[in-house]
């Protein structure tokens, strides 16, 4: 067996970048990676704006000051000539700034007779104006890749660009294997279960943006399992769930090795999910996860997450690991890395009593990741502890890695 951070170094050298892309409309944009570098062509604001609402005055202010007030200025409909010395306009926040104002008196600091203005003794001194350019000049390059999160998308649409070129969506094909598994919904006989991982692998892989593909499930028969794999052929990734170990009717790895797939990962010293598989099958990228629902999950959450980044051209970089306090006491560890089911409280992680692999309702209660290495001595609460969160849109930041 190996690390569960060799697995993934391995797991890194056999999935390549997408090289392809595609151009897409802002609407369509959000979750999406930027390919290429983008820049404004505008300044932003694109005029002296006002920061307040209240009255943009030409001249030296101080308590009892007036100016005549001539006009207004409001958003989308400025003042068109440069004020005079003594002479102010009504102003709005976000309205241009009328040329030669030397700053804006709050509203609440200012009072209008007979279209007079007159400043209270309580007026500050700043100036309330956002010069043109405060956020970003005309030729201000957004780096490329990165995630298009909903604020940089919003930044995108502020630099007065509609489309974006993007890179392609990975196809990752995902086979279901086993006899006993049926869809949901599905009429079960009592020896039946409903198939349920392929959902949630699904979910969590195009969250990150793949293009997930829930493929028929494959019976436990060499012919079945032959036609999903030939099936998946074009895609960019090939995940099977089950038939991984090394029982009578786990097909995956001798199935998948006469196809000509090599094994660079068979078996990881980690729990859950030790029967894990990794290799290359038709060209392209094969995992084989374990057949235990939470197993694959958190396989998924430290393998098949950060591949996806990869692919995307994100950088390989693991799962983001953080520390935290552990809220209760637990045993020491066995020989193999475990990743424990844990929820946040009070700013503290608890670890869940129930840790077998088949407890969905378990994992879906969890908030994170307790890492526990090998032969890790017992814990007391407040012990620090390393954690993976399972918010994975956690692994990639602003700037990326």
């Amino acid at each position: 067996m190996i690390s569960a951070d060799l697995a993934l170094q391995r797991i890194f050298e056999i999935v390549p970048e997408i090289e392809q892309t595609e151009v897409v409309s802002l609407f369509n944009a959000v979750g999406r990676v930027l390919a290429v570098p983008i820049r404004s062509n505008r300044d932003q604001p694109p005029f002296d704006a006002s920061a307040m609402d209240g009255f943009a005055v030409n001249g030296s202010v101080g308590a009892g000051t007036s100016f005549r007030v001539v006009g207004e200025s409001a958003a989308g409909c400025g003042f068109h000539r440069p004020l005079e010395h003594g002479e102010s306009v009504r102003i709005f926040t976000g309205a241009p700034v009328p040329a030669n104002t030397s700053q804006i008196i709050l509203r609440e600091n200012a009072t209008v007779e007979n279209e007079r203005l007159f400043v209270a003794a309580q007026s500050d001194a700043s100036h309330h104006i956002r010069p043109m350019g405060t956020d970003f000049a005309a030729g201000h390059e957004l780096s490329a890749p990165r995630i298009i999160s909903p604020e940089v998308l919003a930044l995108i649409a502020s630099m007065n660009v509609p489309e974006v070129e993007v890179v392609r969506r990975p196809v990752v094909a995902i086979i279901p294997t086993g006899n006993e598994l049926r869809m949901p919904g599905d009429s079960l006989a009592e020896h039946e279960i409903v198939s349920s991982c392929g959902f949630g692998l699904l979910a969590m892989l195009s969250i990150v943006g793949a293009d997930a593909r829930l493929q028929p499930i494959a019976r436990d028969c060499e012919s079945s399992l032959v036609d999903a794999l030939e099936l998946a052929a074009d895609a960019d990734l090939i995940v099977t769930m089950g038939g991984v170990s090394a029982g009578d009717h786990d097909l995956v790895v001798p199935v998948a090795r006469k196809l000509g797939m090599l094994p660079v990962v068979h078996k990881v010293a980690m729990r859950p999910g030790k029967p894990l598989l990794a290799g290359c099958l038709f060209g392209k990228p094969f995992v084989g996860l374990p057949g235990n629902p939470v197993s694959a999950m958190v396989c998924s959450r430290l393998f098949l997450v950060p591949a996806i980044h990869a692919m995307l051209r994100l950088g390989k970089c693991p799962a983001y690991r953080g520390l935290s306090k552990l809220a209760n006491p637990i045993g020491s560890n066995g020989p193999r890395e475990h990743f424990m089911r844990a929820k946040w409280q009070q700013n503290c992680l608890e670890t869940f009593i129930q840790q077998d692999s088949s407890l969905l309702t378990v994992l879906a209660k969890a908030d994170a990741l307790v890492v526990r290495p090998a032969n890790d001595p017992k814990k007391n609460a407040g012990d620090k502890i390393t954690f993976i969160s399972l918010n994975f849109l956690l692994d990639t930041n602003k700037e990326q890695h």
